[in-house]
């Protein structure tokens, strides 16, 4: 999932990560389109595909699009740690193919453009063979082959690590990939092998294939296939170096594209453009390039999209100021379009902060925290019946959802004020509370997004009643910086992925690549171990359910709502917001009106 910086917030699809996030996803919703012009549940699912998969199906070519979104691209390697981020996976999913896509209704399908077959060839003990297309190239020429697979799961597996225990790569997530072993029996045949039984392997190997022949070339290894994790400390460390740190930013020369569109140009903090990918093995169509431009405010997006500066308006974060304004242009042949998602907003707090390390000011803060008063105000516009969330990871329609916050966050700031008096806390003449010289005070810290500024404002009234003061600490570039270094009190974000639960485990269990937060629960450790390593899903949700038990009564993090997917569009023919990859999850399908 991204963050949403997937669960991709937004951190990778299903399996290895979530990221950072923005987005939302998922069938169902509503749109403002005219009769005629394809419905929600038409938009959500592909041209291409079919029972047997998914292939680019042939399609009117047009000229520009340009698409408004909420904060930049940053970095073609999405998969590390740092880079990590729902705005990267919007460019990137048309650039670097998968296994697969994932529609709008969360359905994997096989991505047949670039891929023969994804089959488990043994049960016991499991075997995926991951069986690639002939043919298929990267943008400079070179093959799209086994050696790019075998890097996807060397450089996350965890597999390798110095001789003090420390990580060379820095994935943001290694679910799945640390449970396997990789090997390329041939140019096209990838195989792992798993330790244990991993049910959503469906989710790897889908968002994070890069190219091995340019980390080759420019780190000086002569063969990727040959590192593991006996090799050379310094060839390693040759490896990790530029795969943890050189695909930041764009450079044309080491950043090519394998699928139906490449990345050409790159402004800093403003924009990205993808141009068709002369290469590309699949049928050519869609827009000749697409613009991907920041706009941070969702109102100026929906007036330019009104003004005709853009065609889309992919909103990764749901506006009920954007939204009123959207519904209203129906007349215009602006068709608006929402519906539940599959990210989801809420609190992490930072478990070693002096004052937040002290259970009882997290189960405070908690029950001070007026849930449903955020949503009525900001979100209810959007989508009329949300909720506030009562799940770190399911979401309401999910077999396996219990809500475990409903008594934890009530929103009265009374029984917060005795949780603090029980604990020996008393107000002082300023109104907060104290105890030992500690005050309850700390930070929410946050990027520049209008409705995340908004949340703050309420909350801080909210827990002032309840004697805790709360300071707004606004950062454009919190989740491009600050986040995965743990630099906060309390942060407030959205995590963003795909339909499988193993994702999560890379935030929460102890030590995880996205555990920012510090957390430790020793009984949600052994719970998500056990989860991904049953033989089916329908096996994991019991595990998956405890875990989310147990990190409930932590009080680490504080689901507050599933997030909306928004978006608009005017001139084409059906534009989507899919849950992880955002509106260009199908762009090369795109036709003008």
């Amino acid at each position: 999932m991204r963050r949403t910086k997937a669960l991709p917030a937004i951190a990778l699809v299903a399996s290895a990560s979530l990221v950072l996030g923005a987005c939302g996803g998922g069938g169902g919703g509503s749109s403002d389109a005219n009769g005629g012009d394809a419905t929600v549940a038409e938009m959500a699912v592909a041209r291409g595909e079919s029972a047997d998969g998914y292939t680019a199906p042939e399609t009117k070519q047009s000229d520009q699009i340009v698409v408004s979104t909420d904060k930049a691209f940053t970095a073609y390697n999405n998969a590390t740690e740092d880079a990590n981020q729902s705005y990267n996976t919007f460019a990137l999913v048309l650039t670097q193919p998968g296994a697969h896509i994932l529609n709008g209704n969360n359905k994997y399908s096989v991505n047949k453009d670039v891929m023969e077959s994804v089959e488990v060839t043994s049960k016991s003990p499991q075997v995926v063979t991951w069986k690639l297309k002939k043919g298929v190239s990267w943008s400079d020429g070179e093959a799209w082959d086994c050696d790019d697979f075998y890097m996807a799961w060397f450089t996350q597996s965890n597999s390798s690590k110095k001789a003090d225990g420390s990580k060379y790569f820095k994935p943001a997530g290694s679910t799945g990939y640390d449970l396997m072993t990789g090997e390329c029996k041939d140019d096209q045949t990838f195989v792992g092998s798993f330790a244990d039984p991993y049910p959503d392997y469906i989710g790897l190997f889908n968002n994070d294939v890069l190219p091995a022949h340019i980390l080759e070339k420019n780190a000086g290894v002569a063969d990727i296939t040959k590192l593991n994790k006996d090799s050379a400390a310094a060839d390693i460390q040759k490896a990790a170096d530029f795969w943890n740190e050189k695909w930041n930013g764009f450079t044309a020369a080491l950043m090519p594209g394998a699928g139906p569109y490449v990345l050409t140009a790159f402004e800093p903090n403003q924009s990205v453009t993808l141009e068709r990918n002369p290469k590309w093995v699949g049928k050519p169509g869609g827009p000749s390039k697409i613009v991907l431009k920041a706009v941070p405010d969702p109102v100026a997006q929906a007036q330019a999209l009104e003004n005709g500066e853009v065609a889309v308006n992919s909103m990764a974060q749901p506006d009920a100021n954007a939204a009123t304004k959207l519904k209203g242009l129906s007349a215009q042949g602006i068709t608006f379009g929402a519906g539940p998602g599959l990210s989801f907003e809420h609190f992490d707090i930072q478990m070693k902060h002096p004052v937040l390390s002290k259970e009882e000011i997290r189960k405070a803060f908690f029950m001070c925290v007026k849930r449903q008063d955020i949503i009525d105000k900001l979100i209810s516009e959007v989508q009329a019946d949300a909720k506030p969330l009562g799940s770190l990871i399911f979401f309401p329609k999910d077999e396996g959802y219990k809500d475990l916050y409903a008594e934890k966050a009530k929103g009265d700031a009374v029984a917060s004020k005795k949780i603090l008096s029980d604990a020996g806390w008393t107000q002082g003449a300023d109104g907060v509370f104290a105890k030992d010289g500690v005050r309850a005070s700390f930070r929410i810290s946050h990027t520049d997004i209008p409705r995340r500024k908004q949340t703050v404002e309420l909350v801080q009234g909210q827990c002032k009643e309840a004697g805790i003061e709360i300071k707004d600490d606004t950062d454009p570039n919190f989740l491009d910086e600050r986040v995965s270094q743990g630099d906060y009190d309390v942060a407030l974000f959205a995590w963003s992925g795909g339909p499988t639960k193993s994702d999560k485990k890379s935030i929460y269990e102890t030590g995880g690549g996205q555990n920012w937060q510090n957390l430790t629960v020793p009984a949600a450790d052994e719970a998500f171990k056990s989860a991904v390593s049953q033989t089916s899903i329908a096996d994991s949700l019991k595990y998956f359910q405890k875990a989310d038990e147990e990190i409930a009564n932590a009080y680490g993090s504080l689901p507050l709502f599933q997030m909306p997917n928004m978006w608009a569009f005017k001139g084409l023919d059906r534009v989507y917001f899919q849950s992880y990859y955002g509106a260009l999850w199908n762009a090369n399908e795109w036709q003008t009106k």
